[in-house]
């Protein structure tokens, strides 16, 4: 007679069965919620310094600017005070001759220096990537004008270009030609900054090049050799639109930089109304935006125009920045 179990009854092998199915369950079942707030909770306090200081440092200014912006506000003697006045400083600004003349200087110093210095840290690049020898030295030389103190090379550059014992003037007076009046022309103060802002950053520029150049697979080259090309053609036809993305940082970075010179037209024509009352120099030849800004927010106590120029640097740097990028973009990406 053969048995058989109720159907309400397990066997052992129903119940191992069911005691696996169990674990598998108590494997599948998600975290508890607790429990993942506490693993995370490290991070969190980590990363919270940051997010502190941003606030402090760069949140809470920003927004008090732009409140600042709206203002009157000026402080005489040590006592400060604050009027709305609405777009009534955005409309003086518009207006403003001098802001006109500011966002001139700061375009032409860009365009004399940013241009050039990209295609200098180019070329430096390139040699720096065909050398085989004491490549690290060369890195070290070109990035070192970048973390020198620029207060300190502004003075050197303003005794090199000085219009009497200046060693430019005399190297031209020695190949028979008349000294240039760097430090009062216009054009020629203009000049004397470009240079110094090329000076500082091609190095830099030339380090995130070499980077880039470095970061190529040397397959690509030795396809375009054996399709003919040679040195120079490789440069035109390999490098350069494989340095797309970096020359597209390196361009925006520079214009942001650029159009926001201060330190160099402030330590060599100073912007003390009482002293100087052509403040970028003479004629204002080297009046940038940001020096105006100090001027107007600093020199006169007009915090709330100096703001309303800030907001009018930012809007003008990110005009430049967006008309960069979109030339500079890939074809693919329009």
């Amino acid at each position: 007679m053969t048995l058989t179990a109720p159907s309400g009854a397990a066997g052992p092998g129903a119940a191992a069965a069911s005691a696996g199915r169990g674990r598998k369950n108590r494997l599948i079942r998600p975290a508890r919620t607790g429990g993942s707030q506490q693993r995370l909770g490290p991070v969190y306090l980590a990363i919270t310094p940051f997010f502190a200081l941003f606030g402090v440092f760069v949140l809470v200014p920003v927004v008090f600017s732009i409140w600042l912006s709206f203002q009157k506000y000026s402080v005489l003697g040590g006592i400060g005070g604050s009027e709305f006045v609405g777009l009534r400083n955005f409309e003086f600004l518009v207006q403003d001759a001098t802001f006109r003349r500011a966002i001139v200087n700061s375009l032409l110093i860009w365009v004399l220096g940013t241009f050039p210095m990209l295609a200098m840290a180019l070329v430096v690049a390139a040699m720096i990537n065909s050398v085989t020898k004491l490549k690290s030295f060369y890195r070290l030389a070109y990035f070192l004008p970048n973390v020198t103190s620029i207060v300190a090379v502004t003075l050197f550059f303003g005794a090199l270009f000085s219009e009497q014992f200046g060693l430019i003037n005399q190297a031209l007076a020695g190949l028979g030609l008349s000294g240039v009046p760097w430090l009062t022309d216009p054009w020629a103060m203009k000049v004397v900054v470009a240079t110094l802002i090329t000076w500082q950053w091609c190095g830099y520029n030339a380090i995130l090049y070499l980077a880039g150049m470095q970061a190529i697979p040397g397959e690509v080259y030795e396809a375009a050799a054996l399709d003919g090309a040679g040195p120079v053609r490789q440069f035109w036809s390999v490098t350069l639109p494989l340095l797309r993305p970096v020359i597209l940082f390196t361009t925006v970075i520079s214009t942001i930089t650029t159009l926001q010179t201060f330190t160099e037209p402030q330590v060599l024509f100073g912007s003390n109304t009482a002293v100087n009352p052509n403040s970028g120099g003479p004629g204002q030849g080297a009046l940038t935006m940001v020096l105006y800004f100090y001027q107007q927010a600093f020199n006169n106590n007009d915090y709330g125009y100096g703001a309303a120029i800030a907001m009018g640097v930012f809007a003008v740097v990110l005009v430049f920045v967006v008309i960069n990028f979109r030339l500079a973009r890939t074809g693919d990406d329009r």
